[in-house]
């Protein structure tokens, strides 16, 4: 059958309109199988939180929730609760309580705080397995490691010259041992610094003389142990009393009305047993 012009026109429109709808079609199921925009958490504040335990949470987190991405910036409890009242962050981590200004000020922009706590941080102070001393006073470990007491003989261990062991001053672990056991004083001169806990406790334990600090677990490690503080030895359930004097209690704050779902099942995950088993394979105490 001859094939008109008419009729040329006429498949050439359908052919068109089937091209059309295949690739409506073809667009309908691409979006469908990619992934939707991903989610975001902000997160800003303490170091103590952040330096290393916040990283591993995320990747745990991650692990159910790739499409998440996180934004952290730690540069103290007081810059995470000033992000979170000015709306640049999700979550402030912290590893003090809010103070009572800044609820203050929280109050006045019409923001209100949820806390969720998260576990502990702590520290020992640890000593070669040889050294005979057994407990030391805050005011001791402070000169300690001030430098105002150089030798052993003068807490009652032996006349040696005490070596100090610290983290490395780019940690957080450094400033925070100064406010815990320091009063924020400098560090003596001449000590031995180190990029984590574990080095320290095996540098202690290869030092007669030495001393450093360690979380609780680690102060169990071969060659070392812990000293007691104010006659308190350093553990889980002292620290959860509230009676070790070197811990603080690490919160996550958020704004009431700005409460992601993201973030939320984030804090979920670090409150869970997945969660807290962490905070323990990394040194901290998990909630009591």
């Amino acid at each position: 059958m001859k094939t008109t012009l008419n009729d040329k026109w006429a498949n050439l429109k359908m052919t068109i309109l089937l091209s059309a709808a295949g690739l409506l079609l073809l667009g309908v199921i691409l979006a469908g199988c990619s992934g939707g925009k991903a989610d975001k958490v902000v997160i800003r504040g303490s170091n103590t939180v952040g330096e290393e335990l916040a990283p591993r949470l995320i990747t745990e987190f991650r692990k159910t929730h790739p499409n998440v991405a996180f934004d952290l910036e730690f540069k103290g409890s007081t810059y995470g609760f000033g992000a979170l009242m000015v709306g640049r962050c999700d979550i402030a981590a912290a590893s003090r309580v809010v103070s009572t200004n800044e609820l203050d000020m929280a109050q006045s922009r019409n923001v209100a705080f949820n806390e969720y706590i998260i576990g502990e941080y702590s520290v020992a102070v640890v000593i070669n397995a040889g050294n005979p001393v057994a407990n030391l006073t805050a005011d001791q470990v402070r000169d300690i490691f001030t430098g105002a007491i150089q030798n052993w003989q003068e807490v009652g261990g032996p006349d040696a010259a005490i070596h100090l062991h610290i983290r490395d001053p780019i940690s957080g672990t450094y400033l925070g041992f100064q406010e815990l056991a320091m009063e924020k004083k400098p560090y003596a001169l001449g000590v031995k610094t180190h990029t984590n806990y574990v080095e320290i406790a095996n540098a202690v334990g290869r030092d007669a003389q030495g001393i450093g600090y360690s979380s609780i677990d680690l102060a169990k490690s071969a060659n070392v142990r812990a000293v007691s503080i104010g006659g308190v030895a350093p553990d889980a359930n002292a620290v959860n009393q509230g009676q070790y004097p070197y811990a603080r209690v690490l919160r996550l704050y958020t704004d009431k009305a700005r409460e992601s779902q993201a973030a939320m099942e984030f804090i979920q995950l670090v409150q869970s047993a997945r969660g807290q088993k962490i905070l323990a394979e990394m040194g901290f105490v998990p909630r009591s």
